[in-house]
């Protein structure tokens, strides 16, 4: 059998073992960016934007500046042995954005000002107290779908299309960079899951499956074990989203769609190379489908890019 025949099989063989996760990461995928484009009305009414100036392009370098610093400070804390303090982080930050998130909500039915934020508060503290005493997989989902589109929805109405398109390229650049030449960012993924922390997606192969026992994955990359469940940063999520919520806030549903199935595009393309059971940097496709997806869009539906 020729080298080509074999890996053909093999994917063969691997699709049929994972092709009901990769369809339900996809379905969760398109349901946070759909999500994400109904809320915007909401957010805007709300004025939750993370920039006052979504048009400037300093705010894409500004943001990735805030991504490359974070992420340095966090991998140093996991490096120095302080679990406590990186748990700590990320469900503050966590809890923290979900106010954000559901504000909004409240601000839509007239409760305003601080009345608003307690109320957004109590969700926000429920659900980030459900995340803490029962991180399973389904839980963690349902929080990240809600996670994604709201934080997509706001950086929608924060970058206009053409800062949101650098934001696209420098992240995809960076991640590729992060997964293929320093690995950084697989030992990130790695202390997440370690700590249970609430910000992927986790979608399991067999019905048996528990994340709440999920062992280290760089043991399982290097030991060639199967893994029992799919995973999905939500970044890979959000930054995409991003794109589609601000070309269908500035030229309609149409062009919106059209970036996030472009984006889907790249994600199943993605899918092909994460069978190989190697981490693969998700944002150069996601991101690169999005943009493409919005310019054919841009161009059938509007006659105009926006920019």
């Amino acid at each position: 059998m020729s080298d080509s025949n074999e890996a053909e099989q093999n994917l063969s063989i691997a699709w049929k073992e994972n092709r009901i996760p990769i369809v339900a990461l996809a379905f969760c995928f398109v349901l946070s960016h759909i999500l994400a484009m109904f809320i915007v009305p909401a957010f805007e009414e709300a004025e939750v934007q993370a920039f006052e100036d979504p048009e400037d392009p300093i705010n894409s370098v500004v943001y990735i500046g805030i991504i490359l610093v974070f992420t340095a400070f966090v991998l140093w804390i996991a490096k120095s042995g302080l679990d406590y303090v990186l748990q700590l982080i990320f469900l503050s930050s966590i809890g923290i954005t979900f106010v954000y998130v559901f504000y909004p909500f409240f601000h839509s039915y007239g409760i305003v000002g601080n009345a608003g934020y307690i109320g957004a508060a109590g969700l926000a503290i429920q659900l980030t107290f459900l995340l803490i005493t029962y991180p399973e997989w389904y839980v963690i989902d349902i929080a990240g779908i809600i996670l994604a589109a709201g934080v997509a929805a706001i950086f929608g109405i924060s970058f206009g299309l053409l800062p949101a398109i650098l934001l696209l390229i420098g992240l995809a650049i960076y991640d590729a960079w992060a997964v293929y030449r320093t690995g950084h960012m697989v030992d990130l993924a790695d202390s997440v899951m370690d700590l249970k922390l609430p910000i992927l997606l986790v979608m399991p192969k067999n019905t048996s499956y528990s994340f709440l026992s999920q062992g280290s994955l760089n043991k399982q990359i290097e030991s060639g074990e199967k893994r029992e469940a799919l995973f999905m940063g939500l970044g890979d999520l959000v930054i995409p989203g991003a794109l589609v919520v601000s070309a269908k806030a500035t030229l309609g549903w149409f062009v919106g769609l059209a970036a996030m199935l472009g984006s889907v595009v790249g994600f199943f393309i993605l899918m092909i190379f994460v069978l190989s059971g190697r981490p693969q940097a998700g944002l150069p496709l996601l991101n690169g489908g999005a943009i493409l997806g919005y310019l054919l869009g841009a161009f059938v539906f509007a006659g105009d890019l926006g920019l």
